[in-house]
């Protein structure tokens, strides 16, 4: 690993639980002596990246909070989404999300919720999950090259079975074909009990998959009309969002 990875890794260690590090804990995970550390610890934080509190340790940085607010006001996949999944809860009541894929996982980046709707989503922007449950994931997942999906399947076997995807590499295969053929990703229950989550594609300007739009329902059990009312609403708003993405890069051009 080079120097810059060996630094930009320290920043992988704040998930989950793990938000205060000593630099003597840092050290053991990253194998990394201690004048080293040290050094990649005084250009993270003088960026602001890092904070240092006595008694504590080190903690993700100021810079970050503003890195974020840059990010929500200026990120062109939030500023085209944004209108659109308004759109989608006036006539849906639900929560709307805007994922898109990080590394092997899917990152939530926007959420909009409808007023008194009696459920909370716990895909809270910045929250990254697996590809293989939720239809906001799932959506992306099915659009992946067939590398990218042979090596997600070979890293994790059986939870692509657990997840009902497919006993093998052929059946993971088929079933996210299968996906693709619909257009969108249709999940029940499997996130949170009692809810009904729908998502499309959002696709670059050369038609590789970004992220998803996806609307998730307190309801477990819709009728076939009501599913296909969904399905239309958030398909013409992923294509909505797709355009403008493509607009924006072609003006830049």
């Amino acid at each position: 690993m080079k120097s810059l990875e060996k630094m930009i890794s320290i920043l992988d260690l704040f998930e989950g639980s793990d938000m205060e590090w000593t630099p003597e804990a840092m050290a053991e995970r990253l194998e990394l002596t201690r004048s080293t550390l040290y050094r990649y610890l005084k250009v993270l934080t003088d960026a602001g990246l890092l904070n240092s509190l006595p008694g504590v340790g080190y903690t993700l940085g100021p810079r970050i909070a503003e890195l974020d607010f840059r990010m929500r006001h200026s990120d062109p996949l939030i500023s085209a989404s944004r209108p659109v999944m308004a759109e989608i809860l006036s006539e849906v009541p639900g929560i709307a999300l805007l994922c898109r894929r990080y590394r092997d996982t899917v990152l939530c980046v926007h959420q909009e919720t409808s007023p008194g709707i009696g459920f909370r989503s716990t895909y809270e922007r910045g929250s990254a999950r697996p590809m293989l449950r939720g239809a906001a994931s799932r959506i992306i997942l099915a659009h992946l090259p067939g590398l990218a999906l042979r090596k997600l399947f070979q890293d994790a076997p059986k939870d692509f079975a657990a997840a009902g995807l497919g006993e093998d590499l052929v059946q993971a295969r088929a079933n996210m074909r299968a996906i693709r053929q619909r257009g969108v990703a249709v999940t029940r229950g499997e996130l949170a009990i009692g809810v009904t989550g729908i998502a499309a594609p959002i696709f670059d300007s050369k038609g590789v998959i970004l992220g998803s739009l996806s609307v998730t329902i307190g309801q477990p059990d819709l009728q076939a009309e009501r599913i296909a009312f969904l399905v239309d609403r958030v398909s013409f708003g992923a294509r909505i969002v797709s355009k403008a993405i493509a607009r924006d890069r072609e003006s830049l051009t």
